[in-house]
């Protein structure tokens, strides 16, 4: 049986070529973990922030910093605490004696790349502040606006819920995260090569990390990206998945309009990482997880069962007919 070929109607061979630089400097440091690094630069190139979660000492902070670190342009760090008030995020107004006026003294969320570092560790006064940012790509002070520079993408981190002093973050903030990325224990053959690595001096070459991409070019190929096609019955696939979260006995709270447009650019985005120019069942199907998982609320009965989100994801998709 002769193979099937295709021939790209989209020249992806930069995007491919960053792709696998970026996977190459941080295999420099990080070990296993490709899935998780796979859907950090889908959402880069999706325009999309993301949530990542699980338990402390699995290299949540350690990749995130390391994946901005490929990218060439501001880097801003902010540790989240019980105590972190807005102004500290986003910044406040400070009185100038010389020009006998106030001006605006800029938060270190004016920055490219933004690792909020245990994010649920923060009441809820603080993160309504981050609503406006992330949204809207700008900040509003004393009735003045101030733009965020592009690109502007928040990678956070956060504990599960269920551990101590933490926060349950507000559904109008989770929403604003593309993906949720649930980051396991890593394998015993895995873990065996981490402590190899720390043996062996690991820790001197996060320096090594070099960049890859520059705004420029992530603005090209992001362009390229919206050039991907979709079938209008993969759209109507997309649609039908996120409204079954809507009406399911199963779920309190179902998904919104965000979330159908948040699969749509992230499997467009997926697929030309991929070298194809065209979003495929599966893609939709794959990225159905990280999209809803946050954005979906279980009912009481189904969480006192022990149910996941990913469980009534799972019935979703095997329960719609896949277009074809």
């Amino acid at each position: 049986m002769e193979e099937t070929t295709f021939q790209n109607r989209i020249d992806f061979e930069q995007l491919n070529q960053s792709v696998s630089k970026i996977k190459e400097e941080l295999a420099k440091v990080i070990v296993g973990q490709e899935k998780f690094i796979e859907l950090l630069i889908t959402a880069i190139f999706a325009d999309g922030h993301v949530l990542i979660e699980g338990v402390p000492g699995v290299a949540k902070t350690l990749t995130a910093k390391l994946m901005a670190k490929t990218i060439k342009s501001n880097f801003s760090r902010i540790q989240f605490t019980p105590d972190l008030m807005p102004s500290d995020v986003l910044g406040t107004s400070v009185f100038n004696p010389s020009a006998s006026n106030f001006e605006f003294k800029q938060g270190p969320i004016f920055s490219n790349i933004i690792l909020i570092d245990e994010i649920n560790r923060s009441p809820a006064k603080t993160q309504a502040a981050l609503f406006e940012v992330m949204e809207e790509r700008q900040v509003t002070n004393d009735g003045i606006t101030y733009p965020m520079a592009f690109p502007f993408l928040v990678m956070a981190t956060q504990n599960p819920i269920d551990q101590e002093g933490t926060y349950r973050l507000p559904e109008a903030q989770l929403d604003r995260f593309i993906f949720k990325i649930e980051v396991k224990y890593p394998s015993l053959a895995e873990e065996i090569l981490i402590l190899n690595g720390h043996h062996t001096g690991f820790a001197n070459k996060l320096d090594e990390i070099s960049s890859v991409l520059d705004s420029n070019t992530i603005a090209f190929l992001r362009e390229k990206i919206r050039q991907v096609h979709v079938e209008p019955k993969l759209i109507e696939y997309i649609a039908q998945i996120v409204n079954s979260t809507r009406d399911n006995k199963f779920l309190y709270l179902g998904a919104s309009p965000r979330a159908s447009v948040a699969i749509l650019n992230a499997s467009k985005a997926l697929a030309a990482i991929r070298g194809r120019d065209f979003v495929t069942p599966e893609d939709i199907q794959e990225l159905a997880y990280p999209v809803l998982r946050h954005r979906i609320i279980l009912s009481p009965e189904k969480e006192m069962e022990g149910a996941t989100a990913d469980d009534i994801i799972k019935l979703i998709v095997q329960k719609l007919e896949v277009p074809r």
